[in-house]
């Protein structure tokens, strides 16, 4: 796997991956993503790394099943 990321202008990225495994695929294959500047923070975009250990989210997550559960009571 191959990730490319470009500043296209000063408000755009172009995402490139590009999967290449003869064992998997008969040819490479690429995903293009294309982003644009977000005005808000409710579209930032987080690097894995920085989710890593993120323990909160267990109980983000538990909450919410614990809500729906009580939704179909």
């Amino acid at each position: 796997m191959t990730e490319r990321i470009r500043r296209v202008d000063a408000n755009n990225l172009r995402r490139e991956i590009t999967f290449e495994d003869p064992k998997t695929w008969t040819k490479p294959w690429t995903v293009l993503i294309e982003m644009g500047k977000a005005d808000d923070s409710r579209h930032m975009i987080f690097d894995s790394a920085c989710h890593e250990g993120n323990y909160g989210m267990t109980g983000i997550l538990a909450g919410a099943r614990a809500e729906e559960k009580a939704a179909k009571k």
